[in-house]
């Protein structure tokens, strides 16, 4: 039985080109940021938006994908867990930060509302 504890279904567009690094081990992975919007309507039936950014890291073939497949714009669902850590700067300051560790990816096709050049 898969507990589902910390599980995290995301839909949204690729806001970047992945990093791709090699690990010490050899492994690689990707870190790349999605966007997501949310839609609401004002009292005056307006409708505005508000975007979200989240940080995704992939690990070993899902790394490989992103090299390979992955462009600016891109839908993507991503399923994982939330990895928080604590680190500090080269200046001493210590900082917080929240990443997506992606299990399993799917590439959905362009964004609809994407620009074309």
């Amino acid at each position: 039985m898969k507990m589902l504890d910390n599980h995290v279904h995301l839909v949204g567009n690729l806001a970047a080109q992945p990093t791709i690094i090699q690990l010490a081990n050899g492994v690689k992975m990707a870190r790349f940021a999605v966007a997501t919007k949310t839609y609401v309507k004002d009292d005056d039936g307006k409708i505005n938006s508000s975007s979200q950014w989240h940080r995704i890291i992939a690990k070993g073939r899902f790394a490989t994908i992103m090299e390979e497949f992955a462009e600016k714009g891109s839908r993507i669902a991503i399923e994982g867990k939330l990895c928080s850590r604590f680190f500090k700067t080269k200046d001493g300051q210590s900082r917080y930060s929240t990443e997506i560790e992606a299990h399993d990816l799917v590439f959905l096709g362009q964004n609809p509302l994407a620009q074309t050049a």
